[in-house]
């Protein structure tokens, strides 16, 4: 799930999304060059400036030059913004492969771009291609950890699947039980946030489909 925050450190730090530092899994040098040449060429698409890019993300334009030229390693919160604001997923400002019509990927191509303060992931498996991309992730939350509480681009839709354990999910400041073989679908456009209240270990499949940016 893309997981913008209200103060995202592209540096590093504490993320305000739950983890702890930057993308984790997204570090090496040739995927932070990727991204940078991703934004640009979104930007340059869209014939947008920095500044504009600045005010749809709500990303500083000093974060958004330090990653357009490879010099920032942004958190998952922080890319969430910057794919929401372009109405692509995520995996399209990392992706280091072209995109044939018919694509197999396997766990070398998943990200884990979450790392949880006890040792949980939040990882994206795939994703398809805009508009009205789907992204698919899974997460692992070990007790006393959580993930997201702000709101994604207005359109957005969010499904999610619990495997093992029981989730404690809050759409909207309403908190509901999603316990295990169950599944919970919502408006992602509202505030809302994943937590493992519990003392098992919760696997979830999530899908997120992310609308198109708007004109």
């Amino acid at each position: 799930m893309t997981d913008p925050a209200s103060s995202a450190d592209p540096a590093g730090g504490p993320d305000p999304a739950g983890g702890t530092g930057p993308a984790s899994g997204f570090g090496p040098a040739s995927i932070t060059g990727v991204l940078a040449r991703a934004l640009a060429s979104l930007r340059a698409e869209r014939g947008w400036s920095l500044d504009q890019l600045a005010v749809r993300s709500g990303v500083s334009k000093g974060v958004l030059v330090a990653t357009e030229q490879g010099r920032s390693n942004p958190n998952l919160a922080t890319l969430a913004r910057m794919a929401d604001a372009f109405g692509v997923p995520v995996t399209r400002l990392i992706d280091t492969s072209s995109e044939p019509a018919v694509r197999i990927t396997g766990p070398a191509q998943a990200r884990s771009l979450w790392h949880g303060p006890a040792g949980g992931t939040g990882t994206i498996i795939a994703a398809t291609e805009p508009p009205w991309a789907a992204e698919l992730w899974q997460w692992r939350l070990l007790p006393g950890e959580d993930f997201g509480g702000d709101a994604h681009a207005a359109a957005t839709r969010e499904l999610a699947w619990v495997q093992e354990g029981t989730l404690t999910l809050t759409v909207a400041g309403s908190r509901y039980t999603v316990g295990p073989r169950m599944c919970a679908r919502f408006p992602g456009g509202v505030p809302h946030g994943y937590a493992n209240e519990g003392d098992e270990p919760v696997l979830l499949t999530m899908i997120v489909v992310v609308p198109p940016a708007p004109a």
